[in-house]
């Protein structure tokens, strides 16, 4: 699953965060790296706990609260308070696999990582390089998107961010447990949901709200999602 939500946030929005951030403290990237990742992660980070990062994150985690395509694709449970990285001066981060489980901040409790997550706070034109490049079934997909826009992936993906040599790269990242574990069972989900959705706004006049044939398409995707769900 790779699901690209275009304009979580419009372009002033965006840019208003984005100069909050920027004015936050930023720390060697590689200190919240695993034994293995470590070597391959060249980034800068704002610490969990910047007061900053945590309002900014909760505009994010409202946000996406808010949109009837990520609630349709993730089925999250559970979400990571979102975290942001700046990537510059050759910074990187080299192909590596995010952690299973996550102990949540603050919490004696883990998440599973079902799903992660990259909402890109800056334009393709503000830099060179800084791709996210996800490995899936087919190679490897390359992803740049402007401010606002978000990415969603599985969590179970190899994937990297190539070097940036000019300018800078700004993200929040972020991952969530879904209620669906199983990639395909959530992929199915989220495509019968859509075509609802698509049929429901195209119902022809005379049919309106009572029509049968979205009723059952309903029933099916509530009974599947009765069957698949870990909760």
């Amino acid at each position: 699953m790779l699901i690209v939500i275009e304009k979580l946030f419009a372009p002033g929005e965006i840019a208003a965060l984005r100069e909050r951030l920027l004015c936050a403290p930023w720390a060697d990237g590689a200190a919240t790296a695993g034994n293995r990742a470590v070597q391959v992660k060249q980034n800068l980070q704002v610490p969990m706990d910047d007061p900053v990062a945590k309002e900014i994150g909760q505009v994010i985690l409202t946000r996406l609260g808010q949109n009837p395509q990520f609630l349709a694709a993730a089925l999250p449970v559970t979400i990571h308070p979102p975290r942001f990285n700046l990537y510059r001066d050759g910074g990187h981060y080299g192909a590596h696999v995010d952690g299973a489980l996550m102990r949540l901040p603050g919490e004696d409790r883990l998440l599973r990582t079902d799903l992660s997550a990259t909402l890109f706070l800056n334009d393709p034109a503000d830099y060179e390089g800084g791709e996210l490049t996800i490995e899936g079934q087919f190679g490897g997909q390359s992803i740049k998107l402007p401010a606002g826009d978000m990415v969603l992936y599985s969590s179970s993906s190899l994937h990297k961010v190539t070097p940036v040599t000019r300018g800078m790269r700004i993200a929040s990242f972020f991952w969530m447990q879904s209620a669906v574990p199983d990639e395909g069972a959530r992929t199915m989900l989220y495509d019968l949901d859509r075509s609802i959705q698509g049929l429901s706004v195209q119902t022809p006049p005379g049919r309106g709200k009572d029509d049968a044939d979205i009723d059952r398409l309903m029933q099916v995707y509530h009974n599947l999602l009765r069957r698949w769900a870990q909760i």
